[in-house]
């Protein structure tokens, strides 16, 4: 029998190893899966690949499951984050979503002087982040930071990792482009009216950080996110 539903545990994954479940992968396995004992289920937690295992215990609050063979070992994404200021509601869960498939290590969302949003429910996205990894058929699940103001999260900026600044104001203009520098790396995605005079300019005077324009149209948040993601996994990813 094929397994055809990924799940995200957080238990170790081993041959042989059982994997209890909490009641709502119980509930999503057995009462909206309708899967029966004997079933296969891939699962993965990050650390151990993934692994193909088998029903052994189903019931409404709780199950059992066994691992049987390792069919992908663990593949880790790019040194790459994802620094954005959160949007709508909506367009924020995107963001994470598409973060999460294309191949982010972590993700922060960014207080900036024009974000419109107050707070973000971190738990909230964290767990779109797991369903976008159980349904890319990714083993890794970046981790969502809780939000960090702007001025802090550069106070405290390792030098070593470079800043794709994604400039909306460089739209049909030049801009430098990144280099044939390797390492760590974070993408820096403005809120809706852009970053701040005064936060352009420390990202411009920051010795990290490299100005890049994303075409000649200015994109929304939740789309340059996107492209911006798309044009550095096709520079230095691992989408060759």
């Amino acid at each position: 029998m094929d397994a055809k539903i990924r799940l995200y545990v957080e238990h170790p994954l081993g041959e042989e190893q059982t994997v209890p479940l909490d009641r709502a992968q119980a509930h999503y396995l057995f009462g909206v899966m309708r899967q029966p004992v004997g079933a296969q289920v891939l699962l993965f937690n990050g650390r151990d690949g993934e692994w193909r295992a088998q029903v052994a215990q189903a019931g409404k609050r709780g199950g059992v499951l066994i691992c049987v063979e390792r069919t992908r070992p663990l593949q880790m994404p790019p040194d790459l984050w994802l620094c954005f200021a959160p949007i709508k509601k909506a367009r924020t869960d995107f963001i994470v979503e598409k973060a999460a498939e294309m191949g982010a290590a972590r993700i922060v969302p960014v207080q900036t002087e024009f974000t419109n949003a107050g707070r973000i429910q971190r738990d909230r996205l964290q767990a779109h982040a797991v369903e976008a990894a159980e349904q890319c058929g990714g083993t890794y699940v970046p981790d969502v930071a809780d939000m960090e103001r702007f001025d802090r999260l550069l106070d405290d900026w390792d030098s070593a990792r470079r800043i794709m600044f994604c400039d909306e104001a460089l739209a049909g203009g030049d801009a430098a482009w990144l280099g044939g520098e390797t390492g760590p790396w974070a993408i820096f995605i403005g809120p809706e009216g852009g970053y701040s005079p005064r936060e352009r300019a420390r990202l411009t005077a920051s010795d990290a950080a490299v100005a890049v324009r994303l075409g000649p149209r200015i994109l929304r948040a939740d789309t340059a996110a996107v492209a911006a993601m798309t044009l550095w996994q096709q520079h230095f990813g691992d989408w060759d």
